[in-house]
């Protein structure tokens, strides 16, 4: 009598594969993300003594200030399925607004700031416009954006690096001894979080992100929401702008330049997929932590400029490629 042996069903799929899934289904990315910057931190502390002091915490954070409040909003975006890759430009641009708006003395400074925001929402009105209403790749729209508002904010400052003073406030100044750059990168993080958690536009933005076709089936109105995300991200890139002026005590037209690959880094290793659909703000706090922890860490242990700019480049790709595997695994 022959035997016979059983034949794997259709489609199923080796043993071993279905416990990566289920892994993956089973422990969060933020678990992960929060092991991986132990690991780093550990690392650092190891070799270098001044790593864990209080003061340089404190530098950490104060350093991923502006990149936070640029990455937050750009996660409901990446959420959406849409990109903007202009905010670093829309900092410059904003901080070069200040600056010539108070070029005439302390007492414009509310005026600069206003000046600065409402730039910063412009810019985000423009992009959302492009993306909803002309219909343009958000990829290409902020590429475009990103070399329009650079441009403009060397031909506001003839190229120029334009001081600031009586404004240093919203960098430097400290309340209870944590400067005031962190608290508002707390705000714009909890506010935020509690947006996508717990509102509507929140869940409308996860439900387009997902699938926008369904999403624009069952009512939501896909184009008033993603105009909402960039219009925030616009406000919230002036606000970058503000901080980053204030803590430079000078507006420079390349101020920010390359921090928009920073940000992207951030979003994605935090969680976010570039396919839409995912994310979450904490998973993006994480991933700025990690982004701010080796940078500080690779100046601590006496590493150059060159290699940081190598280092960011090096986790921009693996967060994009983690980001596949997560897909392709995790479902």
């Amino acid at each position: 009598m022959n035997s016979t042996k059983p034949v794997a069903a259709s489609g199923a799929k080796p043993q071993g594969q279905s416990r990566v899934r289920g892994f993956f289904a089973r422990v969060p990315t933020e678990a992960m993300l929060v092991v991986f910057l132990l690991v780093v931190v550990a690392y650092f502390a190891l070799n270098s003594e001044y790593f864990l002091g209080l003061d340089n915490l404190r530098n950490i954070l104060l350093a991923v200030s502006v990149l936070s409040v640029l990455a937050f909003p750009s996660t409901m975006l990446i959420i959406s399925g849409n990109f903007d890759l202009s905010v670093a430009s829309n900092a410059a641009f904003s901080g070069m607004l200040f600056a010539v708006v108070t070029s005439g003395g302390k007492e414009n400074i509310a005026l600069g700031i206003l000046a600065a925001l409402a730039g910063g929402t412009l810019i985000g009105v423009l992009n959302g416009s492009l993306v909803t209403g002309v219909r343009v790749n958000s990829l290409i729209t902020t590429l475009g954006t990103l070399a329009i508002f650079r441009g403009l904010a060397k031909i506001l400052s003839n190229g120029q690096t334009l001081r600031v003073t009586g404004f240093n406030w919203m960098g430097k100044a400290e309340w209870f001894g944590i400067p005031v750059a962190i608290y508002i990168m707390l705000i714009v993080a909890v506010v935020l979080a509690l947006v996508l958690r717990n509102t509507v536009y929140g869940r409308n933005i996860y439900a387009i992100g997902d699938v926008a076709v369904a999403a624009r089936l069952v009512g939501i109105r896909n184009n008033a929401t993603i105009f909402a995300t960039f219009l925030l991200t616009g406000f919230l890139g002036g606000v970058a702008g503000l901080m980053l002026t204030s803590q430079l005590t000078a507006a420079s037209p390349i101020a920010g330049l390359g921090l928009e690959l920073s940000v992207v880094s951030a979003v994605v290793l935090g969680g976010a997929s570039l396919q839409g659909g995912r994310g979450t703000i904490l998973g993006t706090i994480l991933g700025v932590l990690i982004l701010g922890t080796v940078n500080n860490g690779m100046t601590l242990i006496g590493l150059s400029s060159s290699w940081q700019e190598v280092a960011r480049g090096v986790i921009l790709i693996l967060a994009v490629a983690f980001d596949q595997v997560r897909i392709t695994l995790g479902g």
